[in-house]
């Protein structure tokens, strides 16, 4: 199949505005470019702050995502690793593999990459896509892989375990709370369990989502709209929990971290904050507490594969809508409304 001149795609057209149309295909830039054929996508919630207008990078005509699967269709003279009609997954971090940040496995900091898809670049929401650094920025697909299931490996599930499992420093027998149940909570409380903490805390303030949460191995689940979390949860510990996960970027969920960590615990913030929020040093200074922040690095990626296509990891369950791509539209009125639709992610498929 030839690259057509023209596609569909999402496009941003500032602060509430996006719309379904037909844009110029991708063509090859750069000697390490690849041309990919998207077959499976998802929207973030990412995405959604961008269309809040939360992230002023993003300008008027640029094609939105940054997740999804495909098949190479056409690879720049650079590119080793790669070859027309490869299965691959497409990382939402795009790395040079040669910067000094790449060099230390930080990714997000990719002196000429890091997180630009649907960002800085035109993204993954479309027919067609460029991936720059093709040879480190796409993973090759193990023939009879769910492709769905990894879909989730784009950007959910390594966000979730590097910032909030690896940064929280779980380990065995921890009390660990992670506050919001959205997708990237979801893949904190997946992946938390390869460390067998003792209790896994999810606090949210929907019902279907908390019920999922169970499902996947929460051991108590707290809505924060019926329930004291703070109070619940000094009631039930010894001095509050090992490791607080805040998975939602807002203000108050800040706070109830920083409120029920225990002395020598650890705070790992992977919410996208658009507003400041109030860091109460003058408690925490004494309580030995360790405060991470972070952007997902993908390093983990591979590792990750290897659990969902051996089956051990099963992200797959996260999938509550599926679309093709004449109803993206659609799909981001159900992905944006998630608490009337019981909506976690949605998978859009370019059949």
């Amino acid at each position: 199949m030839s690259i057509p001149s023209t596609m569909h795609a999402m496009v941003y057209h500032g602060p509430g505005k996006k719309s379904w149309e037909s844009v110029p295909a991708p063509k090859i830039q750069h000697p390490t470019d690849a041309i990919i054929r998207i077959t499976k996508t998802t929207i973030c919630g990412t995405d959604l702050h961008i269309l809040k207008g939360d992230v002023p990078a993003v300008t008027d005509g640029r094609i939105l995502g940054h997740e999804g699967v495909g098949i190479v269709e056409e690879v720049g003279s650079a590119v080793s690793n790669y070859k027309k009609g490869d299965q691959v997954l497409i990382s939402c971090i795009t790395s040079c593999g040669k910067c000094e940040y790449c060099k230390q496995q930080m990714y997000s900091h990719c002196e000429d990459g890091g997180w630009i898809l649907g960002h800085l670049i035109d993204g993954t929401q479309a027919e067609y896509v460029r991936i720059p650094h093709a040879d480190n920025s796409l993973y090759p697909i193990p023939q009879g892989s769910d492709e769905e299931a990894l879909v989730m490996l784009s950007d959910i599930l390594p966000t979730g375990f590097e910032i909030g499992v690896l940064y929280g420093a779980v380990k065995p027998g921890d009390t660990v709370a992670i506050v919001g149940a959205g997708p990237v909570g979801m893949a904190a409380l997946l992946t938390a369990q390869f460390y067998s903490p003792a209790r896994l805390i999810m606090v949210d303030v929907d019902d279907a989502r908390l019920e999922m949460a169970k499902k996947f191995g929460a051991t108590e689940v707290i809505n924060s709209t019926k329930e004291d979390v703070e109070a619940l949860i000094h009631s039930t510990t010894k001095d509050g929990v090992d490791v607080a996960i805040e998975a939602v970027g807002i203000p108050a969920t800040f706070d109830v971290c920083q409120n029920i960590i225990r002395p020598g615990g650890h705070l790992a913030n992977v919410g996208v904050h658009g507003t400041p929020v109030d860091l109460q040093i003058q408690n925490l200074w004494i309580k030995n507490v360790t405060i991470t922040t972070g952007l997902v690095n993908t390093n983990t990626t591979p590792m990750l594969m290897k659990t969902v296509t051996s089956g051990k990891l099963q992200p797959a369950g996260l999938i509550s809508h599926r679309f093709p791509f004449s109803d993206f539209m659609k799909a981001y009125e159900v992905f944006a409304n998630a608490a009337r639709e019981k909506t976690m992610k949605v998978i859009i498929s370019n059949d």
